[in-house]
């Protein structure tokens, strides 16, 4: 039997147990699966592209657990009354190829996302970062907010979006739960005195919504948007400006930021600098940027966080995944013996 976490019962976890304890709980896991990234499997995600979005599939496995998470990103959907991003993950057991945990993530992702870009921000932020830009108000932002509160306790922030009732959303999810947000008419309106720039929108083209002229001194630039051939979201002077830091080249070359930048553009992996064999933030004059676009390892790490967290708990239910015949050999046996239906 496969253990199952739905979409209402994922939910249900977030209202037990806060948005901002799971997403400080999520982090640890990230930190610590990212501490032992040489043990995992790793390869680029595998992404079927049509004109309407991206279908993809992310796999990875520790040689004791598989995962794989299968994402879309179809930045037209909303207009069409569906989310621009759906997913489910599963879990498998190395040693025997059976599913053990299936999962709805299309919160989970939301969670994982704002997770990783927290861990990378305490990383290499300053530490006395207190404002952020929100370029982009949609389905990711109040998780990203939350995510940089529980990680360094920010609750200033200066949101910009072309449309205004994502902005009434956000204000409307955040400011009861203690955030003071700041309306700006403009990209460089928003980042304007800001210690951490958040960028993160849909459209599927390439963008410059930050400008190398936007960008100060110490400012730490978590570029979460850019996540497919064809979509960025900065200008190439932002990256050439900093130092870039990424989750796995050969995935980001293809779909982040540095898909602007030729082949051999210098980029740091992210958990090196975790582990300590390279150098983060060196000063605190250093322009850093997170060139996020989310790896398996990270879906891995919150498939395991989710699991781990409900399990034992009326959150989680059995499901029937899996024809298990009593005889492994005799699969026909389970079509011609009446069983009751579950």
């Amino acid at each position: 039997m496969t253990q199952f976490l739905d979409v209402a019962h994922t939910a249900r976890w977030i209202h037990r147990d806060g948005a901002e304890r799971i997403l400080a709980r999520m982090t640890e896991y990230l930190e610590e699966d990212f501490l032992r990234w040489e043990q995992f499997d790793k390869i680029p995600r595998v992404a079927s592209h049509t004109p309407f979005g991206v279908i993809e599939l992310m796999p990875t496995s520790d040689q004791e657990l598989y995962s794989f998470k299968y994402v879309n990103g179809h930045p037209s959907n909303p207009a069409r009354g569906f989310q621009t991003v759906t997913a489910f993950g599963v879990l498998a057991d190395v040693d025997n190829g059976y599913p053990v945990f299936l999962s709805e993530m299309t919160l989970i992702t939301a969670l994982r996302t704002a997770a990783t870009s927290a861990l990378t921000a305490r990383v290499l932020a300053r530490a006395d970062s207190t404002t952020m830009a929100l370029v982009g108000a949609g389905s990711q932002a109040e998780f990203q907010a939350l995510a940089f509160r529980a990680a360094l306790g920010i609750e200033d922030l200066r949101v910009r979006d072309t449309d205004p009732a994502a902005v009434a959303k956000l204000r409307r999810n955040l400011e009861p739960l203690g955030f003071r947000i700041t309306e700006a008419a403009s990209s460089a309106e928003a980042v304007e005195g800001a210690d951490i720039i958040t960028t993160c929108i849909a459209d599927k083209a390439h963008n410059a919504v930050v400008t190398r002229d936007m960008i100060a001194p110490g400012v730490h630039v978590n570029a979460v948007g850019g996540d497919c051939p064809g979509k960025t979201e900065l200008d190439p002077g932002v990256l050439e400006a900093g130092k870039v830091f990424v989750e796995f080249p050969p995935q980001t070359r293809i779909e982040g930021e540095i898909q602007q930048m030729a082949p051999d553009f210098p980029v740091t992996e992210f958990w090196k600098v975790l582990s300590g064999t390279e150098t983060g933030r060196t000063s605190a004059d250093d322009i850093t940027v997170f060139d996020s676009v989310g790896f398996a390892i990270a879906d891995f790490a919150a498939l395991r966080c989710a699991r781990d967290t409900t399990a034992g708990s009326d959150l989680q239910s059995t499901i029937d995944l899996v024809a298990d015949p009593e005889d492994p050999k005799d699969l026909f046996s389970l079509v011609t013996t009446l069983s009751p239906v579950r």
